[in-house]
């Protein structure tokens, strides 16, 4: 009996190991950044290609080429509802004070400045493919963007998603920084393939996920329930939508459909981002949605 007590004991102490091993936050190496010169206009152009202003300005705000990022608007999830926080740089409410190891750490790896595990409304699954000059470059836009003091509004998640250490164990199952197109034979291909996945992280709205909130690879970009919420995300993938790629690269500039139908919902504010871009890069992601897989 003791024995056993003993042996449940241990297996126990084991196990809280390995749990605190699984979910301790991990961070990026500083030394990635380290020496990269900051380019504010690349800065601007990754801004928009990641739809930072989409979710970070306030409600009901227009877009301008300089907008206040001081959040509160809320999204709707099966495990709660989430705010976006402020992210403008203000050094007290925003993220004015933060140096560019830390912003990666929030950006690429879902990591507060003080160790906590950010929720995955924020993106972090996408953006950890993000090129590191691409990163520093938009650090840099930040800076140039208002401070606002608007205060981050809490989120409303219950037990047990209110507990951020088991997002580490979350992170561990579903987080990958693997293209889900794994050859990007030409140029084009490669850049749509970035634009996709990391930047615009496209996948994160248009592809079904598990009971779990991790996303199905397998039905990448096959449409999605919209969560919290009544209808469907669209499927993008190339036998679901019957468009030309110059369709494609038409509705990202102008938000006209083959159809004679103009834009709605969300997808009226990745248009406003992806029409900030070059033709080159609207092309790019054209492509790529014609070229990825069909399940």
């Amino acid at each position: 009996m003791l024995l056993a007590l003993r042996g449940f004991v241990a297996v126990g102490i084991v196990g809280i190991g390995v749990f605190f091993w699984i979910t301790s936050p991990v961070k990026v190496d500083p030394q990635t950044y380290a020496g990269l010169t900051a380019n504010p206009e690349n800065g601007k152009m990754v801004f928009w290609a990641a739809g930072c202003a989409s979710c970070h300005t306030e409600p009901g705000s227009d877009a301008t080429d300089a907008p206040s990022l001081s959040g509160g608007q809320a999204f709707a999830s099966d495990f709660g509802t989430f705010y976006a926080p402020n992210i403008s740089p203000d050094p007290d409410h925003g993220i004015g004070g933060w140096t560019v190891e830390e912003f990666a750490n929030a950006v690429q790896k879902g990591v507060s400045p003080t160790g906590q595990h950010y929720y995955p409304a924020f993106p972090y699954s996408a953006y950890n493919k993000m090129q590191a000059q691409d990163l520093v470059d938009l650090k840099a836009f930040f800076d140039t963007l208002p401070a606002d003091q608007t205060e981050s509004k809490a989120h409303d998640v219950g037990f047990p998603f209110n507990i951020r250490r088991n997002l580490g164990g979350w992170k561990f199952l579903f987080v990958s920084d693997e293209w889900v197109l794994d050859t990007a034979p030409t140029p084009e291909l490669e850049r749509g393939r970035y634009l996709v996945e990391a930047l615009a992280h496209c996948g994160e709205c248009h592809t079904p996920r598990n009971a779990l909130g991790g996303l199905e690879t397998s039905s990448w970009l096959e449409g999605a329930p919209v969560p919290g919420g009544k209808g469907r995300v669209p499927a993008i993938s190339p036998g679901k939508l019957n468009w030309t790629a110059e369709d494609i690269a038409y509705y990202l500039e102008t938000g006209f459909t083959p159809d004679f139908d103009s834009v709605g919902g969300h997808m009226a504010a990745v248009v406003e981002n992806m029409s900030r871009l070059t033709e080159s890069d609207r092309k790019s992601v054209a492509a790529y949605l014609k070229a990825i897989p069909d399940e």
